[in-house]
């Protein structure tokens, strides 16, 4: 088995699109920007998050078409140099709701949300760096 990607469901897909490709800065694998679908890729490894309308899947299974309420996701990203792309993301138009702080000894850590109100939360791993 082998994990291929983590998946959204978002409303304003548009939205969430510019977040994750224009913000972010992950690479959109086919440039659907009204959606229904599209998944983003880091640089780096081969995981990704997709992005899929909810209105469509609800279409399917329709419980989905109910208000979210609270957090219910998590997609956490790793960085090599935490200020730097903090202060990259930022000036694209990022809001951090915390951060960049240390979470132990060995992370540090800066939160912030998509359009959809999920959360991102951005690591660096100080072990990486002796």
């Amino acid at each position: 088995m082998e994990l291929a990607q983590v998946r959204l469901l978002v409303s304003d897909f548009a939205a969430c699109y510019h977040f994750y490709a224009d913000v972010l800065g992950l690479k959109p694998q086919s440039g659907a920007v009204e959606g229904p679908y599209e998944k983003f890729s880091p640089s780096v490894g081969s995981a990704g998050i997709a992005l899929q309308d909810r209105a469509m899947m609800a279409g399917i299974l329709g419980e989905l078409g109910d208000p979210v309420n609270g957090h219910r996701s998590l997609v956490v990203l790793r960085v090599d140099d935490l200020d730097a792309y903090c202060e990259q993301i930022t000036s694209r138009g990022a809001v951090l709701l915390n951060g960049p702080a240390p979470m132990t000894d060995r992370l540090r850590v800066a939160h912030l949300k998509d359009p959809e109100g999920n959360l991102v939360e951005l690591q660096q791993w100080l072990l990486l760096h002796g």
